[in-house]
C-alpha cells in the first residue's frame, strides 16, 4: 500500500497544487536498499560537553564510508555541500550552562542539512546523573531533540541515544540505524543503551545469515513485510498465522524460501508445538532451535469500553498479550530451544503509549506488551540475549485503507514527517534490532510512528 497524498504532492500537478493552496507536502521519505551508502552525503560531529564519544562516532563512519567534515561555524564557514547528518556529542554535560555548546553547533548545521537527513543526539542517561544539575542538563536532551524533530523539513529526523559509561561499544549499531534509510519514519525518539557483547566486522548487507527466525502474524499485511525483510537480512524465517489464512501463509513462505507454521498462538497447546517444530522439524536441515522471535500477531475489537462485551475483551487480550507471554516464557523454558544470543522483538503499538478511543482493550494490551518487555530484560541479558518492543504509529495498509476517509487522513497527518509509515519502516526496525549487533538495545521500545502529535 502506498501513500496517495504524499504521492500526488510530490508529483508535478500536485505540487503545484498543494504549493497554491499552502497544503503541506509531504516528501518522500529516503528509505534504504540494499548496497545503498549509509548517508548520501557528509556528516558535520560537534560537541557539548566533554564528548567523550567523538572517535568512537568518528571511526564508525570512516568504516561505513561516510566523509567527516569539521563543525559548521555560525557562518557557515565550512562551505556549502549539504550535509546527510548532524551528530552531536553532548556526553559529559555537567549543567543547563553547557547545553549553549547544543545551540551553537546544531543551528548552523541543521541550516545545511538536505532532504531526508538525520539528527543524532548523543548523551548521558539521565537516570545515571550525580547532580540534580547533571540531572537537568541530561534531561533536556529529551525537550531538544523532540523539538528538533518537529523543527525539521523535507523528510528529516531527529533521534537521540543515551550511551552509559562502559556501552561505547554498543554504539555501532544504533549509530548506523539512526543514520540509514532503516530509520526512515523513527522520529523524536529516545533510546537507550547498556554495555554487551558486540560482534566485530557484523556483515552489514546480511547482518541475520545463518539465523532462524519466527514472525507470528505473518500471513499479510505488517508481518508479511517484517518476514520479508528478515529473509531479505540472510534469516531462514518460520512464517505463523492461523489455519484460517494457511493460503496466504503459504503463498509468503514460498515467496522467501521460509516454512509455513499454521498455528492458533492462543490454542492451549500452540507454545508446546511451537517449541517442538523448533527442536525437531528444524533439526532436519540442521537448523534446530531458534535465533529471533518477532510476536507480531495481533487483533482489535473496538467498542467504547461501556459497550464492550467480553468477548472483545479477552480475545484482544489473549492474542496481543498473554500469547507472547506463554511463548516466550515456553522457549525461554525449553532446554536448547532459544539460542545463545537470541532476539525477541515484541510489537506493541503507539496506541499502547497515548491511549485511543474505543481501544481500551487493544490500548491495555499494547501497553502491557511494553511492560512485559522492560521486566524481562534483565533475565535475557543474564542469557546474552535481548528483548525489545517497537511501537507502531500509522501505518498505511489494507486495514487502514477501509477506514473512513477523514480518520485515515488525520491519523496519517499528525506527525512530524506528515505521512503514513508503511509496513516495511517496521519490519526495519524490527530487523535492526534482531542483528547480532545490537546487544546493546534491551528492554527498550521504539515508535515507528514519525514522531506522532499523540503521546510521548
Amino acid at each position: 500500500m502506498a501513500d496517495w497524498y504524499t504521492n500526488f504532492a510530490n508529483s508535478g500537478f500536485g505540487t503545484t497544487i498543494t504549493k497554491q493552496l499552502g497544503l503541506p507536502r509531504p516528501v518522500e521519505l529516503r528509505r534504504y536498499e540494499p548496497g545503498q551508502p549509509l548517508l548520501p552525503g557528509p556528516v558535520v560531529i560537534g560537541s557539548a560537553g566533554a564528548g567523550r564519544l567523538r572517535d568512537t562516532v568518528t571511526a564508525v563512519l570512516r568504516d561505513a564510508g561516510v566523509t567527516v567534515q569539521s563543525p559548521v561555524t555560525a557562518d557557515g564557514a565550512t562551505g556549502g555541500e549539504e550535509l546527510g547528518a548532524v551528530v552531536l556529542d553532548a556526553s559529559g554535560l555537567t549543567g543547563p550552562a553547557d547545553l549553549a555548546s547544543a545551540h551553537d553547533f546544531l543551528a548552523p548545521a541543521i541550516k545545511r542539512l538536505r532532504a531526508s537527513g538525520r539528527v543524532l543526539v548523543l548523551a548521558d542517561p539521565p537516570a545515571d546523573a550525580t547532580t540534580p544539575a547533571q540531572a537537568a542538563a541530561r534531561q533536556a536532551v529529551d525537550g531538544l531533540v523532540r523539538s528538533v524533530g518537529k523543527e525539521l523539513l523535507d523528510g528529516s529526523t531527529a533521534n537521540a541515544v543515551f550511551v552509559p559509561e562502559g556501552a561505547e561499544a554498543s554504539l555501532a549499531a544504533p549509530l548506523r540505524f539512526f543514520l540509514s534509510g532503516r530509520s526512515a519514519y523513527v522520529d523524536g525518539q529516545l533510546l537507550t543503551l547498556s554495555a554487551a557483547d558486540v560482534p566485530a566486522n557484523p556483515d552489514e548487507e546480511k547482518p541475520l545469515a545463518g539465523k532462524v527466525a519466527v514472525v507470528t502474524g505473518a500471513a499479510r499485511g505488517i508481518g508479511a513485510e517484517i518476514a520479508k525483510v528478515m529473509a531479505r537480512d540472510g534469516a531462514h524465517v518460520v512464517a505463523v498465522d492461523v489455519p484460517a489464512a494457511g493460503d496466504a501463509l503459504a503463498r509468503v513462505a514460498n515467496e522467501i524460501g521460509g516454512t509455513a507454521l499454521q498455528l492458533d498462538i492462543t490454542a492451549a497447546d500452540a507454545s508446546q508445538r511451537l517449541v517442538e517444530h523448533l527442536r525437531e522439524r528444524r533439526a532436519a536441515d540442521g537448523r534446530q532451535g531458534v535465533d529471533v522471535v518477532v510476536h507480531n500477531a495481533g487483533i482489535t475489537r473496538d467498542k467504547l469500553l461501556v459497550n464492550m462485551d467480553a468477548a472483545r475483551w479477552n480475545t484482544v487480550m489473549a492474542v496481543n498479550l498473554q500469547a507472547q507471554l506463554d511463548i516466550t516464557q515456553a522457549l525461554l523454558d525449553a532446554d536448547g530451544v532459544l539460542r545463545d544470543g537470541a532476539r525477541v522483538v515484541c510489537v506493541s503499538s503507539q496506541s499502547g503509549i497515548a491511549g485511543n478511543r474505543g481501544q481500551t482493550n487493544y490500548a491495555a494490551s499494547k501497553a502491557g506488551v511494553i511492560g512485559m518487555v522492560r521486566a524481562w530484560a534483565p533475565e535475557f541479558a543474564a542469557r546474552g540475549a535481548t528483548i525489545n518492543a517497537v511501537a507502531p504509529g500509522f501505518i498505511v495498509t489494507e486495514m487502514t485503507a477501509k477506514m473512513p476517509f477523514g480518520t485515515r487522513e488525520i491519523g496519517s497527518r499528525i506527525n512530524s514527517l506528515q505521512q503514513g509509515g508503511l509496513p516495511v519502516d517496521v519490519a526495519e526496525t524490527i530487523a535492526w534490532l534482531s542483528q547480532p549487533a545490537s546487544a546493546g538495545v534491551n528492554g527498550q521500545t521504539v515508535r515507528v510512528c514519525g514522531q506522532s502529535m499523540l503521546g510521548a
